[in-house]
């Protein structure tokens, strides 16, 4: 149960943004969507049992712990805004304050005032 219970949450970085707040310095806001694209443009984000792509055409397709991932993405007033779907449960509409370090992305739910998760760019 605890391994269930620790997918359904790093899923939801860009599903519910209901994981750990992630802390650490470094960390600089993405603000512009073309800065985005150049960041995920034929890259995976991954993180424990994630592979997550956005693409350009504003869809999101991957997989997180054996099930499939779904859904569409838009910019918004600097926020990444996403519909997301994780097996046969979808989460609702919202946006996400995106922040960078490294090949590092970090997102924060609630524009910037939720819960946070990093992933990793491959």
């Amino acid at each position: 149960m605890p391994r269930q219970f620790a997918a359904i949450a790093t899923c939801a970085v860009l599903c519910a943004g209901a994981t750990a707040a992630a802390t650490g310095e470094g960390f600089a806001s993405v603000t512009d969507r073309s800065d985005f694209l150049s960041l995920v443009q034929n890259r995976e984000l991954t993180r424990m049992g994630i592979t997550l792509d956005v693409r350009p055409d504003g869809t999101i397709a991957g997989r997180a712990f054996g099930r499939e991932v779904t859904g569409a993405w838009s910019w918004q007033d600097g926020f990444f805004c996403r519909d997301l779907a994780w097996g046969n449960r979808t989460f609702p509409h919202n946006c996400q304050k995106v922040e960078r370090a490294g090949s590092d992305l970090r997102f924060t739910s609630d524009r910037g005032s939720g819960q946070s998760a990093t992933l990793s760019l491959r």
